[in-house]
């Protein structure tokens, strides 16, 4: 995208529809002295809903004016092929933080600045193949001045996202997306609380946009997300199941005597019977065998035995889907068999629990 460092020169960016949610949620007038009485439960339930309402429709009136501007931020974004630098000042700083930390655990590398440490050093983290999403809501912070020109000095590609235009900021970037004008929520209109909360809507939607353009996968977000609650949830049967030596497996006429004998070694509590090419034919479980309790139970072949056509999973299934298949079907373990059928692994319950999916 043609970029002109001359902020002067370059065209203006497109507004979005001038709008305003005065008229949807009147913002009440501020009072000069605090109550007489202590507002009661159902004061401040009326407030939090008041509240609510009103940034929920400012996230809709941003939804209603994106335009082609959305768009070219997202390519200009895309096409850089290093990092994305997010800055902004005091509230906006905050929301740039979380900005950079989505985009970051998204697929699009990213990071925070502060526009005070830019302009003591932190200028040198920023260069060619970055950009740089800058965050104001007057789009007259002049914190941010020192970044804005060195981006416009080293063609560095500048998104903003502002509540005003034409101002600085908006005037100087590559793509401006401008906020419709949006009451905040805060009785005296001063504390940002609607304006942030659709700066912070809108860096989500430009980093679920760049998400879907890259190709990004739920396993690529388990890469960024090993730990805690959400990297368990995205384990893969292939990540926990038992292979090669440890798979308890025997062929069909093996002797049910050799057949204990494999079950009690690999301690699994059943065994896989496959043919000559490896091929999952059935399970010999604990249950089997009581079913099965004879004098002759010993010399029987292990197809004489076994389950046919168990239950299976895939290697590369969430572990978390083969645990529900167990759950289901009140058994505690699954043969992992691959497009061919060949038993390539084994998933026990227990597995499941001590990765922390209960």
């Amino acid at each position: 995208m043609p970029r002109n460092p001359d902020p002067l020169q370059r065209e203006a960016p497109v507004m979005s529809p001038d709008c305003s949610l005065s008229a949807i949620h009147p913002v009440p007038p501020a009072r000069d002295s605090l109550p007489s009485e202590r507002p009661s439960v159902a004061d401040s339930l009326a407030v939090g809903r008041r509240v609510l309402e009103i940034e929920s429709a400012a996230v809709a009136l941003v939804a209603a004016g994106l335009d082609q501007a959305f768009g070219a931020a997202v390519a200009l974004l895309a096409a850089e092929p290093g990092k994305v630098i997010v800055s902004g000042m005091g509230k906006s700083g905050h929301v740039g933080r979380k900005m950079a930390a989505t985009l970051a655990s998204t697929g699009t590398p990213a990071f925070f600045v502060h526009p005070g440490e830019a302009s003591h050093g932190d200028l040198g983290m920023i260069g060619p193949g970055d950009a740089v999403i800058a965050l104001s809501n007057s789009g007259e912070t002049s914190e941010l001045a020192d970044l804005v020109a060195y981006t416009r000095r080293m063609a560095i590609p500048l998104v903003t996202i502002t509540g005003h235009h034409p101002s600085t900021l908006s005037e100087a970037a590559d793509v401006a997306l401008v906020l419709p004008p949006l009451a905040e929520a805060c009785p005296h209109g001063l504390a940002p609380t609607t304006s942030t909360t659709a700066m912070m809507a809108l860096g989500d939607a430009l980093a679920v946009a760049l998400l879907e353009w890259r190709g990004f996968t739920a396993s690529d977000f388990r890469l960024f997300h090993p730990g805690g609650r959400l990297g368990r949830v995205l384990l893969r049967v292939a990540d926990l199941m038992h292979t090669e030596a440890q798979l308890p497996l025997v062929s069909p006429d093996t002797p049910m005597a050799d057949a204990v004998v494999e079950i009690s070694a690999k301690s699994l509590g059943c065994a896989g019977v496959i043919d000559a090419q490896g091929r999952l034919l059935g399970i010999i479980t604990d249950g089997d065998l009581r079913r099965h309790m004879a004098a002759d139970l010993l010399a029987l072949p292990a197809r004489a035995v076994m389950t046919p056509r168990p239950k299976t999973t895939a290697p590369g299934t969430l572990a978390v889907e083969a645990l529900g298949v167990m759950n289901r079907s009140a058994i505690t373990g699954l043969f992992a068999v691959d497009e061919t059928g060949r038993a390539v692994g084994f998933l026990h319950m227990h597995d499941c629990l001590r990765a922390g999916l209960a």
